[in-house]
């Protein structure tokens, strides 16, 4: 019979409508199956009425249309009578109502507890920052040094010198002194920036073959330079340097010419460059 929680679903006993149209057809499980092209558990589902294992009626109803199609079939000729009907969507009724003027009053209530909430915070840390920014600027000082020396310390008070028999001038009215604030954290000492190695230049007065590699082995360049050509590159930019024809070829580290000689053989010149910049034989 029809369920109650899933309506739509064949009545018992369908199922056996369905294995004796089957049947009639000359087909077996596996045969319709194949035409339908759904596992075998699903026919075999839709004959033993398993509408559990096909999921919700309207699932039901398509699965038996196809089973109807793969004998030969309507496509409805084996669906239940009235469950080609379509279903009817359930009506919403609305429970409540809420009247404008109540919906406005919630909206400005929420409102005003987000004003209240944001000046609880805001406020205080106002205030902190007020007394921060307002307070009496204080000086650091080192202790193992005399206050009578910093800025602004009042001066060291004596007699006045006068002439015997004159009043004395009236003492200057001594200037407030700022408040310090002892610290035992001696002075930092900044280390001094590192040197920036220079950047590597090559200057050709003379056609050279020139081959430069970056310290990685990647290679930056490898061409026959002409006359008057120069190349220039970036501090720890270059590795090695091959070069051809080297003596018509000027080394510059920075603004500095660079002897390249102890590194000459047979006009041919092979160095490293080193992360500083400086130069050295080249290990084959």
């Amino acid at each position: 019979m029809t369920s109650a929680a899933n309506p739509g679903l064949p009545e018992a006993g369908h199922g056996e409508r369905l294995r004796e149209a089957r049947s009639r057809a000359g087909l077996s499980v596996e045969r319709v199956a194949e035409r339908m092209r759904v596992p075998v558990r699903v026919v075999e589902s839709l004959e033993a009425e398993d509408w559990g294992r096909l999921g919700a009626p309207v699932f039901v109803r398509g699965q038996i249309r196809s089973y109807a199609r793969a004998l030969g079939l309507g496509a409805d000729d084996l669906l239940p009578a009235g469950a080609s009907q379509p279903v009817q969507p359930a009506t919403l009724q609305p429970r409540t109502y809420t009247s404008p003027l109540q919906r406005f009053a919630e909206q400005a209530s929420r409102r005003l507890v987000y004003v209240v909430i944001t000046a609880a915070i805001a406020v205080p840390v106002w205030m902190v920052t007020r007394q921060h920014v307002e307070g009496d600027a204080r000086s650091i000082a080192s202790l193992d040094v005399d206050p009578a020396t910093l800025p602004g310390a009042a001066p060291a008070q004596g007699p006045a010198p006068g002439v015997a028999g004159e009043p004395s001038p009236p003492a200057a009215q001594p200037q407030p002194q700022r408040p310090f604030v002892a610290s035992m954290t001696p002075p930092i000492q900044r280390a001094p920036a590192p040197a920036r190695a220079a950047e590597l230049s090559l200057n050709v007065t003379g056609d050279s073959w020139v081959r430069v590699t970056a310290p990685d082995g990647t290679e930056i360049e490898q061409a026959l330079l002409r006359a008057g050509e120069s190349r220039r590159y970036e501090a720890g930019q270059v590795g090695r340097v091959v070069l051809g024809n080297a003596g018509a070829v000027e080394v510059r580290r920075g603004d500095e010419v660079q002897d390249i000689a102890p590194f000459m053989r047979a006009n041919v010149a092979r160095f490293t460059v080193s992360s500083d910049g400086s130069l050295a034989p080249l290990s084959e």
